[in-house]
């Protein structure tokens, strides 16, 4: 096959991948869901957009917001949160109660990037409670923002990053006194309420308008890694009673779930195993990398999600994704142009599997399920030993089973989640990647159009399954014909050669 016809017949799959993408965005916005009613959430005041100190919000988008027709402001708010205990026995099934006890005052911010045209805007609020790093004093940030943001931009959502943490406010204040010098956290005990009460401002809000006047039908809440165990916890304990999100995305969590009330209120922490509930009526997908699946980190032990692992069910969906890492070497990147801070290399190469794409379409697919009743794939699990002490692979290294993206249909690399290390300590939840030999990938794709089809029925069938939205395949088919397997740089002048030669 010729470049030019390859070129017209990756034209043709964008096309008609535009064409899929915008008619399941038009059904979604005719089928408008029940915003549940949440009047026992308190109102908090909003004051913003804010200005001063150093001139931007701390954990600024790295993603260019402008060429998606998109605004970024940052706003406060002012409440009194109310504290939890539990309500009864805690059981593993996720089932609990809890009953209110102390209030504080509380003085937060919310990170809000929404479309600048009303007309772009789909409906839906993306609510992401804002993730801690490892460190004390590190700032709270927005992974899922950076993992979904393709789709988050393409699609007209707005997004809404909370910070209900202690540290991420303490971190604030130390970093930009001038601009955050105001705020006040009681505590994480109040976390949960805080985070409520940032989506009641977006729904009602007193003061300012963080929204910009847009009018949501639909809020889905979303959590990653630290941030997923106080997900775990809000699902299970607050949204019961508070009913204020219509679905539910966890990424990247552990078999255990945070504490609901902690120092310097009675400690109460979560069972060490703890399930979704199955008795919502917002639906709840889950996320996990290879990474999470097996206990194989010594500074992060509670990287093992395995215990905890449920059947899908009526609400409940798990979508398990070999070949991806707990951080992986796209989110390195994104978050070193963030923070300003440069990423401290590991032994080997981080992994660099196609985490975004599936995240992309685990959001689309939850939101489609959300407006419309139809519920995201079923998936099928990483294999696991009959032991429970390793994950199965084949005879290049790669995880058998789960949610198989093109980069293991149509391999390249050895893709793990596991295994590196260095100098810091992220280093062991980097995973790795390990390019074929140019003998390996010979055998596989004789030529290059052969490993360009190759990744064109991988990407096919991940459309047809539901864990691929089409413009995502078509860049990623569009990418291979790009650079083939294993695209190697001469001296200038000569080009680029591939592994796997080109016809």
């Amino acid at each position: 096959m010729t470049r030019a016809r390859r070129t017209r017949t990756l034209l043709a799959v964008i096309l008609a991948a535009a064409t899929l993408l915008l008619a399941p965005s038009a059904t979604a916005a005719t089928a408008t869901p029940t915003v549940l009613r949440a009047e026992a959430v308190p109102d908090p005041l909003v004051t913003g957009p804010v200005s001063g100190g150093s001139g931007r919000p701390v954990t600024s988008s790295p993603v260019p917001l402008g060429p998606s027709g998109y605004v970024e402001q940052e706003w406060f708010l002012s409440g009194t949160a109310t504290g939890y205990t539990q309500a009864g026995n805690w059981g593993s099934d996720g089932r609990w109660a809890v009953q209110p006890a102390e209030q504080a005052a509380y003085r937060t911010r919310i990170l809000v990037r929404r479309p600048a045209d009303p007309a772009r805007f789909n409906g839906t609020v993306v609510v992401e409670w804002l993730d801690l790093p490892g460190a004390q004093d590190g700032v709270d940030l927005d992974p899922d923002f950076l993992y979904e943001h393709a789709e988050l931009l393409r699609a007209g959502y707005a997004w809404v990053g909370v910070s209900a943490q202690e540290q991420g406010v303490s971190s604030l204040r130390s970093l930009d006194p001038d601009r955050y010098g105001t705020l006040n956290h009681p505590g994480d005990t109040f976390s949960y309420s805080i985070f409520s009460q940032a989506t009641q401002a977006l729904r009602h809000p007193r003061g300012g308008d963080p929204l910009g006047g847009l009018r949501p039908s639909a809020f889905i809440a979303d959590g990653y890694s630290g941030s997923s165990a106080r997900m775990v916890t809000y699902t299970n304990a607050i949204q019961p009673i508070d009913h204020l999100f219509n679905g539910v995305l966890i990424h990247s969590r552990w078999a255990r779930s945070a504490p609901i009330s902690q120092t310097p209120q009675a400690q109460q922490p979560a069972p060490p195993i703890v399930e979704t509930r199955t008795d919502l009526r917002a639906p709840v997908l889950t996320v996990e990398t290879e990474s999470e699946i097996l206990q194989t980190y010594s500074l992060h032990p509670m990287l093992n999600y395995y215990p905890a692992t449920q059947a899908d069910s009526r609400g409940f969906r798990l979508w398990e994704v070999p070949g991806t890492s707990h951080v992986d070497a796209g989110l390195d990147a994104l978050l070193a142009k963030e923070t300003g801070s440069p990423v401290t290399p590991c032994a080997l190469p981080a992994n660099d599997g196609q985490e975004e794409a599936v995240m992309d379409a685990a959001l689309a697919r939850l939101n489609r399920w959300v407006r419309t009743g139809t519920a995201a794939p079923r998936a099928p699990r990483i294999r696991v030993g009959a032991d429970a002490s390793a994950i199965a692979r084949d005879g290049y290294g790669n995880a058998l089973g789960g949610v198989r993206t093109p980069s293991l249909q149509a391999p390249t690399s050895t893709l793990t989640g596991a295994g590196n290390t260095g100098a810091s300590p992220q280093c062991e939840i980097e995973g790795t990647t390990t390019p074929f030999t140019g003998a390996q990938l010979r055998a596989l794709y004789p030529t290059h159009t052969a490993y360009v089809a190759a990744v064109t029925r991988a990407a096919d069938r991940d459309v047809a399954a539901g864990f691929l939205l089409p413009l995502d395949a078509a860049e990623l088919i569009w990418t291979a014909d790009r650079t083939g397997a294993a695209p190697t740089v001469l001296p200038p002048g000569s080009g680029i050669v591939c592994a796997v030669c080109r016809d």
